[in-house]
């Protein structure tokens, strides 16, 4: 239990410079603000850390850079969804070296599986990783996961915990119910942070949240709120978020948090994807983060 995953994690960011190329040195400087500001972990090649939009050798990269800074300090889950299972357990081993704590896998995408497809190819993952394993529930990318299907694979040693991104409170609440029974050691975290308080209150470990790279010290607030029993100074807090979220999702994600972040003083640089005209309200969206950072 002393070893369970829990707490606010950033799905971190990737600085690219000016020829889109991954910028080592700001991404360290980033890891660095994250921890500094009460992050409790950090979630590498995520959805909001563009994963796909890297090569292989770029995804180890940016995990080796980011184990190598945190240095220990706070654990790193480390994405490792790869194309097949073969790839994807190499991704496990070579982060294992690496220093991550854990691995999180999406349920295969593009294809629309059933669910025992799905839970065997977690069940063939999670028996050659060497490194723990997180489930990542992700419905709005990927083949989602039943209630029964996190269940049984919950009950496989290596697989610790799950990051559950679909922001659906009733699904949470019988998720926390089933897993809990058998594996209390079991870790539950929300990917929905517009959601974070009433989760929290419920039982759920923490969460990891796209927002945590722009407000990371509010996140953390939220947490500790909660965790101390103050839930009416959390619900406002929980309140206020919502606007700089709506701001942030109402452009093509994740170009929202990066122009965020550099309001917050990082060089983020253009995402790796092309992209149509956006218009983005920076003096809107630094009003709204000085208002949030005041509360």
């Amino acid at each position: 239990m002393a070893d369970r995953i829990a707490g606010i994690f950033a799905p971190n960011l990737v600085p690219l410079d000016e020829r889109g190329e991954i910028d080592e040195a700001e991404l360290r400087r980033f890891t660095d603000w994250l921890i500094e500001r009460g992050m409790h972990g950090l979630f590498v090649n995520g959805s909001t850390g563009e994963f796909t939009r890297f090569t292989p050798e770029e995804r180890r990269r940016i995990v080796r850079v980011v184990c190598e800074e945190v240095n220990g300090r706070v654990p790193v889950i480390a994405g490792a969804s790869e194309a097949h299972v073969g790839e994807t357990v190499r991704a496990c081993e070579t982060y294992l070296g690496y220093g991550a704590r854990a691995v999180a896998i999406v349920s295969p995408y593009y294809f629309k599986l059933g669910q025992e497809t799905i839970e065997a190819y977690f069940r063939q993952i999670a028996e050659r990783s060497p490194i723990d394993v997180v489930l990542y529930n992700i419905p709005a990318f990927a083949s989602p996961m039943s209630l029964e299907t996190i269940r049984r694979l919950a009950e496989l040693p290596r697989v610790i915990g799950i990051k559950e991104s679909s922001g659906d409170m009733g699904f949470m609440l019988r998720l926390l119910a089933a897993v809990r029974r058998d594996r209390p050691e079991f870790s539950v975290m929300t990917g929905a942070e517009a959601v974070l308080v009433p989760m929290l209150a419920m039982g759920v470990d923490g969460g990891t949240h796209s927002t945590a790279n722009v407000v990371p010290e509010v996140m953390r607030k939220m947490y500790d709120l909660v965790r101390g029993g103050r839930l009416d100074e959390a619900r406002d807090l929980q309140l206020r978020l919502l606007e700089l979220l709506d701001l942030l999702i109402a452009v093509e994600r994740p170009e929202g948090f990066r122009a965020a972040a550099e309001v917050r003083g990082f060089r983020m640089g253009k995402g790796r994807q092309p992209t149509g005209a956006m218009q983005i309200d920076v003096d809107r969206m630094r009003g709204l983060i000085e208002g949030i950072l005041r509360a």
